[in-house]
């Protein structure tokens, strides 16, 4: 039997408190946090790899952004309705329900071109906008 399987086998048998003590070991020891939102092994990307050098966490190059919405300036609303009810393709009654509680996201998961130009026609209708 492998190493690796031993120690899965081992693992079977632990109690959620050992399981714990456990974790909180690797956690000192390594240097990492077993919480951290990180896809792939978290463990491993801060182990030593051959030559002692670390593992540097690879950061992923975002590419969906969300449009927000942040304030409509009372004097410029209708013209920034307008644009609003393009972008996010609602009927003119659906308008001023939609943005009434702002911040509000306006599109979500767009490419960054999408977003840019959205985030333009808003910013020159008068509208305070963000990309996320």
């Amino acid at each position: 039997m492998s190493t690796v399987n031993e120690i899965i086998e081992k693992l079977k048998t632990l109690t959620l408190l050992e399981a714990s003590e456990l974790v909180s070991q690797i956690e000192e020891t390594f240097g990492v946090d077993a919480s951290a939102p990180v896809g792939g092994g978290v463990m491993m990307a801060a182990m030593p790899i051959a030559g002692g050098v670390e593992a540097a966490p690879k950061e992923e190059e975002k590419t969906l952004f969300d449009l927000v919405l942040e304030e409509i300036p009372a004097d410029k609303k209708v013209g920034i309705y307008k644009v609003v009810r393009n972008i996010a393709n609602i009927a003119v009654n659906q308008v001023k329900e939609f943005t009434a509680t702002l911040p509000k996201v306006l599109k979500e998961s767009v490419s960054k071109e999408e977003a840019e130009a959205a985030k333009q026609q808003l910013e020159q209708a008068g509208a305070k906008v963000k990309i996320v």
